[in-house]
């Protein structure tokens, strides 16, 4: 492949780890998650993104799915970037991976196990909160989580740790306040932010990566756009493809849920596309 202006390299380095700058995404498998999952690594996909949530995830059928590539050994341990999330109550169906009347601490130490015991590790790579516990600020819900979810970093259980769903007011107090800083935010991102630009821009300000889902379904109108269209045909591809290259050239790491494994295939194959700096800020102000 020609060597272009803004060659984006599958692997990155962040606060000493290595992360995949593109991530599979688990919701709404159910019984088709681990087959999905195989398909995704077969497919060159080093991310996968879970949660211990039973109500939109299954995350043992990841764990199988990680299990069987392990077991070939096609790929290590170490090769693969496993995330999964804390959930509170609140978003979960009957199917609770924690005792709901224990405290917030042992809450997250139940789920955390739950995850290992469901993906058939020793440790994580990355441990989301789901989203804080109410649309505005944070409550003493959302620090008694946070702190238990540092406590797992300094031990070594999980690598790093972040945040999901969150707001910009929320998330500045999370970096003013806590004592292990996020390294992840995951939000859905929709065009008519800016790609939630003002959240992207205080996640660069603090070393934090931004993972953004639903990039495709959340952004369907203004993606039918003429000005879209035409980068589709100058580069003789997909939809998607421009998408997903659009959004790794802003620096965001972005997932994708497909369940073709040509899709998979094809959405890797955005790594070999090139969008031009014109082309970029034309998709950043799309809904403008």
């Amino acid at each position: 492949m020609p060597e272009t202006v803004h060659q984006i390299s599958r692997l990155i380095q962040h606060r000493g780890m290595t992360i995949p700058t593109f991530l599979y995404g688990t919701a709404w498998k159910e019984d088709q998650t681990e087959a999905l999952t195989y398909a995704a690594v077969e497919s060159g996909f080093l991310g996968i993104d879970t949660a211990n949530q039973r109500r939109h995830y299954v995350e043992a059928g990841v764990g199988r799915a990680i299990q069987r590539v392990l077991d070939a050994k096609k790929l290590n341990r170490s090769d693969l970037f496993l995330q999964t999330k804390f959930t509170f109550v609140e978003g979960q169906d009957h199917r609770l991976p924690y005792d709901p009347k224990a405290d917030y601490a042992t809450q997250v130490e139940q789920s955390f196990a739950s995850s290992l015991e469901h993906l058939g590790a020793s440790y994580l790579d990355s441990y989301i909160l789901h989203g804080p516990s109410s649309n505005h600020g944070l409550k003493t819900a959302d620090w008694e989580v946070w702190r238990a979810m540092e406590n797992l970093q300094k031990a070594g259980s999980v690598k790093l740790i972040g945040v999901s769903n969150i707001n910009f007011e929320q998330l500045l107090l999370l970096i003013e306040k806590s004592e292990v800083k996020p390294a992840f935010v995951q939000n859905r991102c929709f065009a008519r932010t800016k790609w939630d630009a003002k959240i992207r821009t205080l996640c660069k300000a603090n070393n934090i990566i931004y993972q953004g889902f639903s990039l495709l379904t959340a952004n369907s109108m203004e993606l039918n756009r003429p000005e879209i269209h035409k980068i589709v045909k100058r580069l003789d591809c997909s939809l998607m493809q421009v998408v997903f290259r659009f959004a790794l050239q802003i620096g965001m790491i972005p997932l994708t849920g497909t369940t073709s494994k040509s899709h998979m295939q094809e959405d890797l194959a955005t790594y070999e596309i090139e969008l031009t700096e014109a082309e970029a800020a034309a998709i950043e102000s799309i809904a403008y």
